[in-house]
């Protein structure tokens, strides 16, 4: 994939900073977008985000409302309001064009490199996760695109999609379609378990530590795109798997919903990794010991 250079933005940063563009790197990273850091010519720097058909590596696939081409610059604006509204912190808006938008250059220091000993940081980072999932919808769905009021439970659409993925895997992963019947029967069993319930809380959608820039002393929540009203355990689950023993559950999980969304998310990453590595992603290994590290987790279930 050729990446865009100065001729490429140099208008887009005129715009932007009304300064002459001297330098553009794209940065790790961003399977559907590309991430561009801008440099001047006076030294300072900016962010761009371009959202175009040739930035990104994922395939072509059959779309899904809720989950689907989390991508695009209206996504991002949405989910930008919606997350600033609730509290959380994003990076400040520059310019807003057609297909980019800027925004600020907040650094290089990820929440990742600071879970060992970040301790005030990750106490502001588990506040601010509280504040936004605080923030409630009686409907989910993407804000500004929520599903009507009969729409079908969120526990029915996450069994829809890992059945799915479920099936899509066994197409991929001998040792799974080996084990297809049981992990369905799983899904189907603890499914049932769960009790109806109202109320939907405010998500970032792939909140990993590696999601969330560190800019003096705040955390900052970056890829935004997939933000949506949803069961907040949805969340938790995968902030268990990001985080591990930094994750800090709250209080009045369901663990009926943790453990059907637990599975679901191991199928979604077995699903996902590999069909990205259909495309020209260039981080191959991580993405297979992604998919590897799922497979070990989903066929663990089955012996608990």
């Amino acid at each position: 994939m050729a990446h865009l250079g100065v001729a490429d933005l140099t208008d887009i940063a005129h715009a932007a900073y009304g300064r002459e563009l001297r330098d553009v790197a794209r940065l790790r990273g961003g399977s559907k977008k590309g991430v561009y850091r801008l440099t001047l010519d006076d030294g300072t720097t900016g962010i761009a985000y371009v959202w175009r058909s040739s930035e990104g590596y994922w395939p072509t696939h059959e779309p899904d409302p809720l989950f689907g081409n989390a991508s695009g610059r209206d996504l991002f604006l949405t989910a930008h309001t919606a997350l600033s509204e609730a509290g959380a912190c994003v990076p400040r808006l520059v310019l807003v064009d057609r297909d980019v938008v800027v925004v600020e250059d907040l650094g290089g220091e990820f929440l990742e490199e600071l879970l060992e000993h970040g301790t005030e940081v990750l106490d502001r980072f588990w506040d601010d996760v509280g504040a936004m999932h605080s923030h409630l919808s009686p409907r989910y769905g993407r804000p500004g695109a929520l599903q009507p009021a009969d729409a079908p439970p969120v526990p029915d659409v996450v069994l829809r999609r890992a059945l799915g993925h479920l099936a899509a895997c066994s197409d991929r992963v001998p040792r799974i379609a080996e084990a297809r019947d049981r992990l369905e029967t799983l899904l189907w069993q603890r499914h049932e378990l769960v009790e109806p319930r109202g109320g939907h809380a405010l998500l970032h959608g792939e909140l990993g530590p590696d999601h969330v820039l560190v800019a003096d002393g705040r955390p900052v929540l970056i890829d935004i795109e997939g933000a949506m009203f949803f069961d907040v355990e949805w969340e938790h689950v995968f902030l268990e798997l990001r985080f591990g023993p930094h994750h800090r559950p709250v209080e009045n999980l369901d663990p009926a919903r943790m453990d059907l969304y637990r599975t679901a998310q191991h199928l979604s990453l077995v699903e996902g990794p590999l069909r990205l590595l259909d495309g020209g992603f260039p981080h191959r290994d991580a993405m297979r010991e992604i998919a590897e590290h799922n497979i070990e987790r989903l066929l663990a279930a089955l012996t608990v």
